[in-house]
Parts: structure tokens; C-alpha cells; sequence
């Protein structure tokens, strides 16, 4: 039975039996992986500390043919976002907004070092305490352009014009219009200071983005794209999203 280790990224964990979880990481090397972690629920389990979502560290495992699960031999945790989370639960909220949005597209067994270094930057940039709300934003802009999915902000495809004082993305569409383009009613508007910071988030570090401005207004516009761009592609609305909207009422 051959063993690996890899530098992973724990996603998220749920029970199994009366002592021990699944594990389900994201490998640098070997894609998205799913394993057991015997005995993790118990007091004094080798795995306290290193099982909990955005946490990086090195992992071993062993791994058999035609088997689901891995069984996970060790993980060493060398940088995790708890540090910086202390009791704030909205921080906590986009942890895990972060790690299911990567456990959504991450597939099995398929390596994407793009996505492993997105996700390893974002416990970086919350370990040095980057404002939450820019990260966030940074991040669904990151995932959908390493998916191929996002639209261009550079110009409208309608008739060509440079972005200058916003667009739009019509009611049932996924692309931005310019406002002459754009159908005259409904649709979700970017001003140009969501258009700026979105350009901006293409050439710059996550644990820069205290630098960029970004207002309330701004905030809430490209959030809004952003989720019908993730609802649309994911098919479907993440139960971390629910619980960000209820914990902002």
C-alpha cells in the first residue's frame, strides 16, 4: 500500500463511527482527497489542532486502488487562520465560506496547484489580517477566473468600448454590458469603483488589498455579481452563503 505526503489544505471534516472523521483535503500534487482520520474525535488524538477548514500543513497518507477513502497516517499544521480568528464570527463565517467554495470545484484526484496556491494565500492574507470584505470579494474573483467563467471587465462584448463609468450584467446573463448596451431595465450595476478594484485584484497579493479602496456601495455591488456568477455555475446557493446572510442580519 504506497504511501504519499503532500502539502494539503483541510477543507472540512465530518463524523465517522464513534472516534474517527473523514477528512476531505486539497493536495498540491494529487488533486482533492478524502481519508480517514483515525481516532480524531478522542481527548488526546493526534489530530487536535490540524483538522480545522483553510488549515495548511503537510500531510501523509496511504492510499489503495479502487478505494474512496485514504487513511490519513499524520498532518502537520503550519499555518492555520484560528491565529488570526480569534472570537470573531463573521472572519470565522468566510473561513468557511473559502473552503467550501474550493471543496465545490476542487475535483477528486485532479491536481490544480492554481487552486491550492489560491486557497494557501488566503490563510496568508487572513493570518496577516487582510479585511475580511476585500478577501472575500479578491477570492470569488480568483475562483471564477481560474474556472474560466469570468466575464471580461475590460471592455463591453457588445460594441467595444472600454469600461470608463460602469456596467451592467443584464437579469439573465453572464457577461457585463456597457449602460448604452445594456438592457434598459433590471440587471446588477458595477460602478467604476467596483470596476477599479476588480481590475486591480488581477495584479495584486491578497495581503495587499488593504491598499485598494473600497467602499459599502462597491462592496455590495460586485458581491451581488459575484454570487449570481456562483449561483449560476455552481447551479445552485452554498450553505456558507446562507450563513453569511443571516449573521449580517
Amino acid at each position: 500500500m504506497p504511501v504519499y505526503t503532500s502539502e494539503a489544505l483541510i477543507l472540512r471534516t465530518y463524523k465517522l463511527g464513534e472516534a474517527d472523521r473523514i477528512v476531505v483535503f486539497l493536495t498540491r500534487d494529487r488533486g482533492k482527497k478524502r481519508g480517514v482520520a483515525k481516532g480524531a474525535r478522542r481527548a488526546r488524538s493526534k489530530f487536535i489542532g490540524a483538522l480545522e477548514p483553510m488549515t495548511c500543513g503537510g500531510v501523509a497518507y496511504y492510499e489503495r486502488e479502487q478505494r474512496d477513502l485514504v487513511r490519513i497516517n499524520y498532518i502537520e499544521p503550519s499555518r492555520s487562520p484560528l491565529s488570526a480568528i480569534g472570537g470573531s464570527a463573521d472572519l470565522l463565517g468566510h473561513v468557511g465560506y473559502f473552503a467550501e467554495l474550493i471543496d465545490e470545484w476542487a475535483q477528486e484526484a485532479h491536481a490544480d496547484e492554481r487552486l491550492y496556491r489560491l486557497g494557501s494565500s488566503m490563510t496568508d492574507a487572513i493570518a496577516q489580517g487582510a479585511p475580511v470584505e476585500r478577501l472575500a470579494r479578491y477570492f470569488e474573483y480568483w475562483i471564477l477566473r481560474l474556472q474560466g467563467v469570468y466575464p471580461a471587465i475590460a471592455g463591453c462584448p457588445g460594441c467595444g468600448e472600454v469600461f470608463e463609468h460602469g456596467a451592467v450584467m443584464p437579469p439573465r446573463d453572464d457577461v457585463f454590458l456597457c449602460r448604452t448596451c445594456a438592457p434598459p431595465a433590471g440587471g446588477s450595476a458595477l460602478g467604476s469603483e467596483a470596476l477599479q478594484f476588480l481590475k486591480s485584484c488581477g495584479a495584486i497579493a491578497p495581503d495587499r488589498l488593504g491598499s485598494l479602496p473600497l467602499g459599502t456601495r462597491a462592496a455590495r455591488e460586485i458581491e451581488t455579481v459575484h454570487r449570481r456568477l456562483l449561483n449560476l455555475h455552481l447551479d445552485k446557493e452554498l450553505r456558507s452563503t446562507r450563513v453569511l446572510r443571516e449573521m449580517r442580519k
